[in-house]
């Protein structure tokens, strides 16, 4: 359905954005004319696609391989008791138009991987990392420098959550802070070491926010800084960072010159 705020309902359902000086009518329609790509549709995925979906985003695309489970619904909000067993892309695509029936939703239920991450990639203006494995973080890291898409990166575990703004070839990316994912086995998944469920809707919320600035171009982005959030003292910590010339990936004499194969890790665990 094309966006119009023309309609009565549209200037109703936005009013509040509308207000702000920030935002109004006109970055109102750029909301609507916005391409977001959520990747993953579990616990950070949830209420990114929830907010952006209830803030207009014209376009939706959930990229996840896998079907709701038991064990995910204690924080992936987007999804119920009777999802089980379904694909989450759909669940989730149910989810966003009951809220928005005025959204497009896109799915693609399947891993992401080297062989098609540039293609469906660069169908959207943004992307969000909502995943829950580090070889698959490279990847969409990776993948959005070649094809120049900001990414908002997020990350939650144990009590702890982290959210990264990302401007290829602009500010630092993930390898400049992380080099390569760290071995196999030394660093526990939210599957592994478990999540409070909260969490999730805390740093999903914040990624939100940054996509919504990166539409309107308004603020001041989380680039160049990683935001912490320890939830066990409610404390934020901001923590510099800077474009690494030595980077292999966006540095002076990158060594990285394609998406690695090895590193294709499907995004089926969500966080």
């Amino acid at each position: 359905m094309a966006f119009s705020i023309e309609s009565e309902e549209q200037v109703s359902r936005y009013s509040r954005h509308i207000l702000l000086p920030e935002v109004g009518g006109k970055g109102q329609h750029k909301i609507g004319q916005a391409r977001i790509l959520v990747v993953g549709a579990g616990g950070l995925g949830s209420p990114v696609a929830f907010y952006l979906a209830a803030a207009g985003v014209g376009t939706i695309g959930l990229i996840d391989g896998d079907v709701v489970d038991l064990s995910n619904l204690q924080r992936q909000v987007i999804h119920q008791t009777k999802d089980i067993g379904r694909p989450k892309v759909d669940s989730a695509k149910t989810k966003i138009l009951a809220l928005n029936p005025h959204v497009a939703v896109e799915t693609h239920y399947t891993r992401l991987g080297a062989d098609n991450a540039l293609d469906i990639i660069d169908g959207y203006d943004i992307v969000v990392d909502g995943v829950d494995n580090f070889p698959a973080k490279f990847l969409i890291n990776d993948a959005c420098y070649f094809r120049k898409k900001p990414l908002v990166h997020g990350g939650i575990l144990r009590f702890d959550g982290r959210v990264f703004t990302i401007l290829p070839g602009k500010s630092a990316c993930y390898r400049c802070v992380f080099k390569q994912p760290p071995p196999p086995g030394l660093v526990a998944s939210c599957q592994e070491a478990g999540v409070i469920g909260a969490l999730a809707g805390v740093i999903g919320t914040i990624q939100a926010t940054e996509v919504l600035k990166l539409i309107l171009g308004r603020g001041r982005l989380l680039t160049d800084r990683l935001l912490d959030y320890d939830a066990r003292v409610t404390r934020f910590r901001e923590i510099r960072v800077s474009k690494n010339p030595k980077c292999p990936l966006c540095g002076d004499q990158p060594e990285i010159t394609g998406l690695i194969e090895h590193e294709a890790v499907c995004a089926v665990k969500t966080a």
